[in-house]
């Protein structure tokens, strides 16, 4: 079966045709940046861009970059604060005419590395951690998702929340090396460890392609590796919620 996923990040909206089956990709990945403002109406319009990129009728699976609770969102995240109590997938159907399933975008790229990834198979605590405008986490215990689980938003010095100094944006923005950001996500890890204790750590999101530039900085008991998937996650991830209907409300 072929379903189209689609990945709402800070910075770019991708989508993808992906065989359910296999979990693999079978088309082109297909990106645009997302809108400046980050307001409903104008990211709405670039789903359904994409939609009609792929000439695709069926099912929707859309990973979103904030809380989503029965496709409302809960936190808008790093997007306009109008998202908050937005329903996600009343907006998304409205404007393409199509069945759409949303879901936490950290949610359903540890789900898509956990069914057909590095984690399959996993026991224990296992966490997601998606590396981009933000930092995204996904949560599995013995396989199982534990739904939005928003290791991002802890507190920091005088940060709101760590991810607007540990994440991905955050090194573009202040020019950093991967030593100096390095030490920085490491530290995040460290309060990561500290707090849940999981068993092992997979990274997603477009910098965990680079992990061997910053590898060496990872100074934590927990193993830490990158997830296979890498950046295509997202898109496989949420392809697979929108057939299984992987439960995202409790």
């Amino acid at each position: 079966m072929e379903i189209l996923g689609i990945d709402v990040g800070g910075s770019g909206m991708k989508g993808g045709i992906v065989d359910i089956k296999t979990g693999e990709m079978i088309s082109e990945r297909h990106r645009i940046p997302t809108p400046k403002s980050r307001k409903p109406k104008e990211m709405a319009d670039v789903i359904a861009e994409i939609v009609d990129h792929f000439d695709y009728k069926g099912k929707v699976g859309c990973g979103f970059p904030t809380v989503i609770k029965k496709g409302i969102c809960k936190s808008p995240g790093n997007l306009h604060k109008s998202w908050l109590d937005i329903d996600v997938e009343q907006l998304f159907e409205e404007k393409t005419g199509l069945d759409f399933t949303v879901v936490n975008d950290a949610d359903i790229a540890g789900y898509a590395s956990m069914e057909y990834g590095i984690g399959k198979g996993k026991e224990g605590l296992v966490v997601m951690i998606t590396i981009g405008t933000g930092l995204g986490s996904g949560a599995f215990y013995d396989g199982k998702l534990i739904p939005n689980f928003e290791l991002g938003q802890i507190p920091y010095k005088k940060y709101k929340k760590i991810e607007l100094w540990a994440a991905a944006s955050a090194k573009e923005r202040e020019k950093l090396s991967y030593k100096k950001w390095g030490k920085r996500f490491n530290k995040f890890l460290k309060y990561v460890d500290l707090i849940i204790a999981p068993d092992l750590i997979l990274l997603g999101g477009g910098t965990s392609k680079d992990f061997d530039e910053f590898k060496k900085y990872i100074k934590i008991n927990t193993p830490v590796v990158p997830a296979e998937l890498q950046n295509h996650a997202g898109i496989i991830g949420a392809a697979a919620a929108a057939l299984h209907k992987i439960p995202m409300d409790v």
